[in-house]
């Protein structure tokens, strides 16, 4: 069972090309700092605007500085299924604990398209597949039944849900069982995700704050609700800065002002205005990261 804080990396970009080095010692630096499981090639990741090449390299680099220390959960999805076999077979190859699979985007499947497509990666590789649930971007929105009806082949082990809607986990829970991992898409949401049953956070904020999102899921997960809350509470004005212009816009200029790579980012995303730089700085100072 996955669990706790789980980093969706940003990738480093230098001169246009995937920065290797900042990319291995940003991932050190996560799993130093506590994070619980990382995950290359999400959408925070710009998986979309990385070739293939550049994907499995991506993927390779995490696994490799992982060494097993925390678990790899590598973004495979594609909105064509046999792309979506071939990059996660990669991921079983290379190394990888799980992957991410987002639902199909553009095409916009039915339920039994989706639960077709779920089915065929089950099929063809052996590795477990957690669904990726973002109707805000794939326009698809897998119901619970579908889901359930997933739930029952022996690869699919959870979800990463990223809806929003807080009765889902509860509802999800109680149609599929404790054993199918649930892990939140949001990170203003977490906690009270976590208190619906579910296991953990897929995050983009622990990309610069690792040590305090870890420290609120351990937190909760020794039933300590007063640090819980502290922490989420000191975390919420970020949560909200890192989204005040398209992920991963904000999220790479926080790193970049934190020294930990550049701000940049490939077409068709760009860099952020002046007006969301300030609202990131400031939200940085706010949650004590930056002076």
């Amino acid at each position: 069972m996955f669990q706790g804080s789980i980093t969706a990396l940003i990738t480093p970009f230098k001169n246009g090309q995937v920065d290797e080095k900042t990319y291995q010692s940003f991932i050190e630096w996560q799993i130093e700092e506590g994070t619980n499981a990382l995950v290359p090639c999400g959408t925070t990741g710009e998986s979309p605007t990385l070739t293939h090449d550049e994907h499995m390299k991506v993927t390779e680099i995490c696994i490799g500085v992982a060494k097993g220390k925390v678990p790899v959960i590598a973004g495979t999805g594609s909105n064509s299924t046999e792309e979506a076999i071939m990059l996660t077979e990669h991921a079983r190859k290379a190394g990888a604990d799980a992957a991410l699979v987002v639902t199909p985007y553009y095409n916009k499947p039915t339920q039994e398209g989706l639960f077709q497509h779920y089915k065929a990666i089950n099929d063809a590789v052996e590795l477990p597949v957690i669904i990726y649930n973002i109707p805000g971007r794939s326009i698809v929105d897998m119901s619970v039944g579908t889901m359930a009806r997933l739930a029952e082949l022996p690869n699919i082990v959870g979800v990463k849900d990223a809806t929003q809607d807080l009765a889902r986990p509860l509802v999800t829970r109680m149609r599929i069982g404790d054993d199918f991992c649930q892990l939140s898409g949001e990170d203003g949401t977490a906690v009270p995700f976590l208190a619906a049953g579910g296991q953990g956070c897929i995050s983009v904020t622990s990309n610069i704050a690792p040590r305090l999102c870890a420290e609120m899921h351990a937190a909760w997960q020794k039933g300590d609700i007063k640090t819980t809350m502290a922490i989420q509470d000191r975390l919420m004005p970020l949560h909200t800065a890192l989204f005040c212009e398209t992920s991963p816009g904000p999220i790479k200029y926080a790193a970049k002002l934190l020294g930990k790579c550049s701000d940049e980012v490939r077409l068709p995303l760009c860099g952020i205005d002046e007006k969301s730089k300030k609202t990131v700085e400031a939200a940085l100072i706010k949650t004590g990261l930056m002076n």
